[in-house]
């Protein structure tokens, strides 16, 4: 009697276990080349169920040095062409012609493969998956009842996060490292228990790192190459809250069910995020709204009336294409961090869903700014109007978003009118923020002291020196020092010489700088600067007034390229993000990187002009974010 197994039952390991219940006895097991093929290639991979299947071909190798089972190794390996179109069924129809041409059973753990070769006359023997009933993990033993996180490695003490929100701690909760074969062991439980269990599934596989969710635990299994060594991350929610348990929750209820909103749920990593965006997401489903989410991996813990989606296609647009069609009242998207994460988020709450986003950031503006250059700039108060900032598990700050056409704070000409986008406390009802286009850059501006630079200069205050500053630079060839004496008067010192060139014939020049930035301003020469010489003589640093306080921060060294039409910063990383451009730790100006990695600057503009000359000085350059 001839027998075929396919590569499904092979990784099963029921064909060994057919042969010792004494169905094949005495049968001569023909394994197709093509099978050997596949396992191998999956084993090289790093998947797990290339290494099932060949230990199961051990196993027949032994029945067969035991005189029980006949082996023998059938067909042509498949060519690349096959390899590459296996995922159609190619090498399914190889393995199918060679028990056709050995007169063989087929057999399969397969219901697919089973049908066809049933409809092609095969004799088929279609075992099913063996289902055992899975109990508690390995993994699951080292967590109790305040463990948020188990982190498992190769020749590593086992560790663990625990604590309450906010205040967890990473310790030891073993005495001796687990060795390779125990942290396999676990890793193979793990993935195992997700295929078979009714409430797991794997997420994510791909060769070196598997995401399986586990019941309540979100388990990151990585092997090398992918890692240096097999690593276990389990994570496990410590905590399911009410938005009843958190303040001013009676005024986020009401908010929330009014009308559809878009909402970014920020905070920093572990202060509870996930836990407020899970209370959120139940609060509106019990109350007559249709709600969804979008997560890679899915881990938040909702009830089965919130159905959780993940990427379609390897895509969260297509997962936003088909949620369209589902047209949920509300969707929770965890989390939005890349660039196409914020346009997904724009383009649903565009299209009318609400949208509750989960955002990491240290500050409650962060979260907002991150907006800005991936969302045109007056669209963020449609995308997003409120921002709830949550610390050590509590709701810390919660901001009104909206926009105005107003004259920013600070400035006074009517003509500078402009839409401000007006960031307000939810719980004071008092400006914090606005944020609007200023000379062409965006800027963001704290309206209170907090956020001041030296002296308690306010953010106003300190825009509105770096712009006189950069204006005055562009006429002048020397030193330039900027005082503020009022919201709506400056003192601007220059070199005595340069003294006719910034005033103009009759007062002109110094008159459009005026009327551009709406604010007097007095010319004097630096011997009435009654300040001058105290902050290092004609280079002191106090010159450009603030920005994030000059050089005290590190930053990203640049080199830039000056063309015919522009100065080009090429940026490693930020993109899409606010940043600072210093030269020598000095604060230039503000700006937004772009999708492709760069910052232009138009020549012959007064910020171009500062920056030729820090170049020119061979000047390091450097970007700092904002």
């Amino acid at each position: 009697m001839n027998v075929v197994p396919d590569t499904s039952v092979v990784i099963d390991g029921r064909v060994s276990a057919t042969i010792e219940d004494g169905q094949f006895e005495g049968a001569t097991i023909c394994v197709p080349e093509a099978v050997v093929a596949e396992l191998e290639a999956q084993a090289n991979d790093g998947i797990d169920s290339g290494w099932d299947g060949l230990e199961e071909l051990q196993r027949l190798a032994d029945l067969a040095d035991d005189g029980v089972i006949e082996l023998r190794y059938v067909g042509e390996r498949p060519n690349a062409i096959e390899r590459g179109h296996a995922s159609e069924g190619e090498i399914d129809a190889l393995i199918r012609d060679l028990a056709e041409d050995l007169d063989a059973t087929f057999v399969t753990s397969d219901v697919v493969q089973a049908e066809v070769a049933q409809a092609k006359g095969l004799d088929v023997e279609h075992v099913s998956p063996e289902v055992r009933e899975i109990g508690t993990l390995a993994v699951e033993e080292f967590f109790d009842d305040q463990t948020m996180s188990v982190h498992l490695k190769t020749d590593a003490v086992p560790k663990a996060k625990r604590g309450e929100l906010g205040d967890m701690r990473y310790e030891t909760i073993a005495d001796e490292p687990l060795d390779e074969a125990t942290m396999d062991e676990y890793a193979r439980e793990v993935v195992d228990g997700a295929k078979e269990a009714p409430d797991g599934f794997i997420e994510l596989s791909e060769p070196g790192m598997n995401i399986v969710q586990f019941r309540d635990y979100r388990i990151a299994i990585g092997r090398p190459p992918f890692s240096d060594g097999i690593e276990i991350t389990a994570v496990r929610p410590i905590a399911q809250t009410d938005i009843e348990d958190y303040e001013h929750a009676d005024e986020l209820k009401e908010r929330l069910l009014e009308r559809q909103r878009g909402v970014l749920i920020s905070g920093a990593p572990g202060a509870g995020k996930s836990t407020f965006a899970q209370a959120v997401a139940r609060y509106i489903s019990d109350h007559d709204n249709s709600v969804k989410t979008m997560e890679k991996p899915r881990d938040l813990q909702v009830g089965p009336d919130i159905t959780q989606y993940t990427e379609l296609g390897g895509e969260m647009a297509k997962t936003a294409d088909a949620l369209l069609m589902v047209r949920p009242d509300y969707t929770i998207y965890d989390e939005v961090r890349k660039t196409d994460d914020f346009e997904v988020f724009a383009d649903m709450r565009l299209a009318g869903v609400g949208m509750i986003g989960v955002v990491h950031a240290t500050r409650p503006i962060d979260a907002l700014q991150r907006l800005v250059g991936r969302v045109e700039l007056g669209m963020i108060p449609q995308v997003v109007d409120t921002v709830v900032y949550i610390e050590a598990g509590e709701v810390n700050t919660v901001y009104d978003v909206k926009t105005e056409v107003k004259v920013p704070a600070g400035l006074t000409e009517e003509d500078l009118a402009r839409p401000v986008i007006q960031v307000t406390n939810f719980q004071t009802d008092e400006p914090e923020y606005e944020i609007y286009t200023f000379n062409r850059q965006v800027v963001t501006v704290p309206l209170n002291d907090e956020d001041g630079g030296p002296g308690n200069e306010s953010g106003v205050d300190r825009i509105a020196k770096q712009e006189i500053e950069r204006e005055i630079r562009s006429i002048a060839q020397g030193y330039v020092d900027v005082e503020l004496k009022s919201q709506d008067k400056a003192v601007v010192y220059v070199e005595e010489n340069d003294i006719s060139t910034v005033i103009g014939k009759g007062g002109g020049r110094i008159t459009d700088v005026e009327n551009r930035l709406g604010i007097d301003i007095d010319v004097r020469t630096h011997d009435e600067n009654p300040n001058y010489g105290a902050g290092g003589g004609s280079g002191g640093a106090s010159a450009n007034g603030g920005g994030s306080g000059g050089g005290s921060q590190p930053g990203q060294m640049v080199q830039p390229e000056i063309t015919s039409r522009h100065i080009v910063i090429p940026v490693d990383g930020n993109h899409g993000e606010t940043v600072e451009v210093q030269a020598a730790g000095e604060y230039l100006f503000t700006a937004t990187v772009s999708r492709g990695g760069e910052i232009q600057v138009s020549r012959g503009s007064a910020i171009a002009e500062e920056l030729e000359r820090a170049i020119d000085r061979k000047d390091p350059v450097t970007i700092v974010p904002s």
